[in-house]
């Protein structure tokens, strides 16, 4: 272990054992790297590394604090992953999104509120409205299935599932563009798929919802498949 990725560890172990926690500051850095036992100069590629991944957060003239070390922050990073994968390999996201999501929708079947099931339905209306304006907009039409996604499983009550399903979602929208681009039928599939997953979750029906969603996921999936 070189001796930059040591003092990441270190650090870690003060976070871990509640030395520093969520908003608090770290000591001045002379102190924190006579503490830690590094040069002041791996004390600075280890806080740069460790704001990279969201870890920690400098604010200039200030300082350097913890973050809120919040799942949907610090699970960004696989987005990043995501972004340097392309062609087949976008499947294996594609993949293990069809194994996580239906269980969030699942979940979400019991806890969304009146008002998100609302939400979900005018989302489902500006799809259609937008479905129905030649030519599609199918940026605007990938947003819109972002937002309906997110909504149903930031519902499902696991923080960490949620950012999990919410950054492989995103990650995936370049193949659902194409999908919608060169598929004519895509668009009216996937609003009748969407539609089915609202019902379920308004009758709090959850093995109807994780059917359709899986269902829905494995659409695009096995589009995919034949395409590449």
């Amino acid at each position: 272990m070189g001796v930059t990725e040591d003092t990441i560890e270190k650090i870690k172990q003060m976070l871990v054992e509640g030395e520093l926690g969520p908003g608090d500051k770290l000591p001045i850095e002379r102190d924190l790297a006579a503490r830690l036992g590094v040069s002041r100069n791996s004390l600075r590629e280890a806080v740069r590394a460790l704001t990279t991944i969201r870890v920690l957060q400098a604010r200039q003239g200030d300082g350097t604090y913890v973050t809120s070390l919040a799942p949907e922050l610090l699970l960004d990073s696989i987005g990043f992953v995501a972004d340097l994968h392309r062609d087949a390999a976008v499947l294996e996201f594609l993949h293990v999104r069809r194994v996580l999501e239906p269980e969030a929708t699942a979940l979400a079947a019991a806890r969304l509120a009146d008002d998100e099931l609302g939400r979900l339905d005018q989302l489902l209306g500006e799809a259609e409205r937008l479905a129905a304006e030649p030519p599609v907009d199918h940026a605007r039409m990938v947003a819109n299935d972002h937002a309906f996604h997110s909504l149903i499983t930031g519902a499902c009550g696991n923080q960490v599932l949620a950012a999990l399903i919410t950054n492989l979602s995103s990650r995936t929208a370049q193949a659902r563009i194409w999908r919608g681009r060169t598929d004519e039928d895509a668009m009216r599939r996937t609003l009748a798929e969407h539609r089915a997953i609202h019902a379920a979750l308004s009758a709090r029906d959850a093995f109807r919802a994780r059917m359709y969603a899986t269902t829905h996921v494995l659409g695009v999936e096995d589009w995919l498949r034949q395409v590449l």
